[in-house]
């Protein structure tokens, strides 16, 4: 009996103490830890098994205000950029054919490989000298019998001149361009516009519950007092919102579409600066052609293969007989069957990294044998932005593309049963030497405040440092954006607005080893205005991607 109670009373003990410590590590794990001195921090999702396997946080810690801090970072630096202009009358604005263009060394016959400098005195329509400067100008240099081109560098003195800089790729004729897109004026309009308002494009959501259809209006802010259906990013904070239809979920939206909305945030006065025959005019209109000869007969030094994270050049290289030819490193003849065997391509973005894919699955079968094949494969979806994927399991080959999260301006109706925002996209891919994603942001953001841009880059940016950390194998190439027609809506498309994007893209991810093809300057040195550039451009495009992950 005595042996029985001892053997109770040793229970009991135990009991106590088992309950002392389970309510002292819930109630206070951090004094238990100093207690004992465990060197470890346990995290409730996240255990060290060893020192081969070291902690990976799934998601980096960016807090809210951080992210704020770096948007405004950024605008801050564009700001700079585009002082205000004011605008009192026509007259007094820059005008293309009374500026002058002066080359700085005149010869008779300029050598491949000099740098040819002009400069420009802008004047105003009375002929007076400009004192400030912020006119945005387009530098280009061609020769069309060679199927030749290359954008030039502008230099803003922010006293009314300007510096143009070629660098002379080859010999021939060649003819000389700078235009003049939009005065200072109209810059300093566009910017001030850019940053009022969320309703120049109208979104009309389709819901669709049993056999009904409602349709209310979505927007990315939306100033109702009606209840409101909220579509958000928990990670980043990133909304789309719709009027909620009346005994319908908000999970059945199901189809979008938009179009512009009669607003304007430019007076009658500003607007006359964005007819089409004050935009893109040429200043340079006498003596706008030279003679370039190959004057040294060296031999041109070996440049390295192109590859991801190399600094690009200004300007980034030229055309030449219709192909993109970089300024900085060298592209190697690559078979692109062979190249793509055994990768996962994914392409993410708008359109014009849509048609990456369309070239894909045009161009890889051509040389496929009957076997062996890309196909496309049904995903039941409908509409223009429909998910896409292509597959040759022989050759173990997977390109997918996949729209960006809002916004996305259509007049057709697209999809949105699918749709998110990229960033999380990417932190669900595991990633590996074999996986390939490709990134192209920009045109459906210009009709909005540009901090919305700012805002998606930088997620992606996180989003991407959180892969390459967890999976430092894997490719990432950044399409930067195409220019697109003159005659759009220019207080919504213009590719002032597109610059601006471009400017804040190139800024957000210089930290980041990844590829970047230059879509902005190989389609003002192509001379393409046309938001989805001919099949040579994207030919040349893909080109440097090819070299980048082969």
């Amino acid at each position: 009996m005595k042996t029985l109670a001892s053997r109770k009373s040793l229970w009991m003990l135990l009991f106590i103490v088992i309950f002392w410590v389970s309510f002292t590590v819930f109630r206070n794990p951090v004094k238990l830890r100093t207690m004992f001195k465990l060197p470890v921090s346990f995290n409730r999702w996240n255990l060290v098994m060893g020192p081969s396997c070291p902690a990976v946080p799934l998601n980096l810690p960016v807090s809210p205000k951080e992210t704020e801090l770096r948007i405004r970072e950024v605008l801050e630096k564009l700001d700079k950029q585009i002082p205000p202009r004011p605008f009192t009358h026509l007259n007094y604005t820059t005008s293309a054919t009374h500026s002058t263009a002066t080359i700085l060394n005149p010869r008779d016959t300029h050598c491949v490989g000099d740098q040819l400098d002009i400069l420009v005195e802008a004047r105003d329509h009375l002929g007076n000298r400009k004192g400030y400067g912020g006119d945005f100008m387009r530098a280009r240099m061609f020769s069309p019998a060679l199927k030749a081109g290359a954008s030039g560098k502008v230099t803003d003195f922010n006293n009314g001149t300007y510096l143009v800089s070629f660098t002379l790729f080859w010999e021939g004729t060649v003819s000389l361009s700078i235009l003049l897109m939009h005065p200072s004026e109209g810059v300093s309009a566009l910017w001030r516009s850019r940053k009022q308002g969320y309703d120049r494009i109208i979104f009309s959501g389709q819901f669709v519950s049993g056999a009904s259809q409602v349709h209310t209006e979505c927007a990315l802010v939306l100033n109702s007092s009606v209840e409101l259906c909220q579509y958000l990013d928990a990670q980043d904070q990133e909304a789309f919102y719709c009027v909620k239809p009346p005994n319908v979920p908000c999970a059945a939206l199901t189809y979008m579409q938009s179009k512009n909305k009669d607003v304007s945030y430019l007076s009658q006065q500003e607007r006359s600066l964005f007819e089409r025959s004050n935009i893109a005019v040429e200043i340079m209109e006498k003596s706008n052609a030279i003679s370039v000869s190959k004057c040294n007969t060296d031999t041109a030094p070996v440049k390295e293969k192109c590859k991801l994270g190399m600094v690009s050049a200004i300007p980034s290289g030229h055309v030449w007989k219709n192909a993109w030819t970089p300024a900085s490193c060298s592209l190697a003849p690559i078979k692109m069957k062979d190249c793509l065997r055994g990768k996962f391509i994914y392409l993410m973005g708008d359109s014009t990294i849509r048609q990456w894919m369309e070239y894909f699955k045009s161009k890889v079968n051509r040389v496929a044998c009957l076997l062996s094949a890309l196909r496309s494969v049904d995903l039941h979806e409908s509409g223009k932005l429909q998910h896409q994927l292509a597959v040759d399991l022989d050759e173990k080959i997977s390109i997918q593309w996949q729209k960006h999260g809002y916004p996305l301006i259509g007049s057709l109706v697209y999809s949105v049963k699918e749709i998110e925002n990229i960033a999380r996209i990417i932190d669900r891919t595991g990633g590996e030497k074999n996986t390939v994603i490709v990134i192209s942001l920009g045109q459906h953001f210009r009709p909005f405040p540009i901090d919305l841009f700012i805002r998606r880059a930088l997620n992606v940016h996180k989003a991407l440092q959180r892969l390459l950390l967890r999976s430092p194998d894997t490719v990432v190439v950044l399409k930067t954006e195409n220019t697109r027609e003159l005659n759009s809506d220019v207080e919504r498309f213009s590719d002032f607005h597109g610059y601006t994007q471009y400017l804040a893209l190139k800024d957000i991810f210089q930290d980041l080893n990844v590829g970047v093809i230059d879509a902005w300057d190989m389609t003002v040195a192509y001379g393409i205005n046309n938001v989805h550039p001919p099949e040579d451009v994207v030919r040349s495009q893909i080109n440097i991607f090819l070299n980048y992950i082969c």
